[in-house]
């Protein structure tokens, strides 16, 4: 059993728990993520691990109510025990001087590209991070990830903060200044993954995307996390979470992402019921 050392309600349907799981702090690294289950007849969800300390034996995980899983997960406390917790899993971040990176994270995902920049400005990049979300309410981290970056930009798609727009826009700007961008690391929904991806392709600009299907096993038995990168199928778990995104089969990922959109209808259902029961 695994301990919630700490919990904080981020923004609306968005939670961060502080876990005490010495283990996997000691060996995790940015961009890899964890499985877990919350009780013995729980399903396994990946999550991606958003900070650690390894002399307080803790592993950061940030995560969104979207289906039955995850509420029940919202509902812990600190103090509750998770009944697994495994990882680090997934290959860490390549991490090197690339030159000037440019981070966008959209969404929870922001949880996710902090460590990352963190780590790419430490090897010696001038790092820009782009973050961006549907509206002020939303937005978390922001100080966070300005504190590990050279700048940050950020977006709501209806303008209530910053500037107007989606990240997809000062992207754009960005590779058509005069700076030279070595990189850009885009992480967040599919669709924005697939937008950053298609906004840098004529710009020759390697552009890495953290994909995120559907997964089960986490280790590469099952295959459940299959995607299609380069006319190569690649397994997420063993193989990523993170690809050249101008390599991916995005049409394939969205059909598989949608496989079961039935089922957790009827699990987010069946929960609603037992939790108003």
């Amino acid at each position: 059993m695994y301990r919630i050392m700490f919990r904080e309600d981020l923004v609306p349907n968005i939670h961060l728990f502080k876990m005490e799981v010495p283990a996997v702090a000691r060996k995790a690294q940015a961009g890899q993520f964890v499985i877990v289950r919350v009780d013995e007849k729980g399903e396994r969800i990946p999550l991606t691990i958003a900070d650690w300390d390894r002399e307080a034996g803790s592993i950061t995980i940030v995560f969104m109510e979207v289906g039955a899983t995850t509420r029940k997960l919202a509902q812990l406390k600190a103090g509750d025990l998770l009944a697994n917790f495994v990882g680090p899993l997934g290959l860490p971040t390549h991490i090197e001087k690339f030159g000037t990176v440019v981070c966008v994270g959209g969404g929870f995902a922001v949880a996710t590209i902090v460590p990352i920049a963190r780590a790419l400005r430490e090897a010696g990049n001038r790092v820009i991070s782009i973050m961006g979300a549907r509206s002020k309410n939303l937005l978390f981290w922001e100080e966070r990830l300005g504190s590990v970056s050279d700048e940050l930009i950020v977006t709501t798609d209806d303008g209530s903060y910053a500037r107007k727009g989606v990240v997809t826009e000062p992207l754009k700007e960005l590779l058509e200044g005069d700076q030279r961008i070595d990189r850009v690391i885009a992480i967040g929904p599919t669709v924005m993954m697939k937008f950053c991806a298609q906004t840098t392709q004529p710009f020759g600009v390697p552009t890495i995307v953290s994909l995120n299907p559907i997964m089960v096993d986490g280790t590469g038995m099952c295959g459940c996390c299959r995607v299609e990168v380069g006319g190569v199928t690649k397994f997420t778990c063993v193989d990523g979470p993170d690809f050249d995104g101008h390599q991916v089969d995005w049409d394939l990922l969205f059909a598989r992402q949608r496989i079961y959109l039935e089922e957790e209808k009827r699990a987010v259902e069946q929960w609603e019921r037992m939790s108003h029961a």
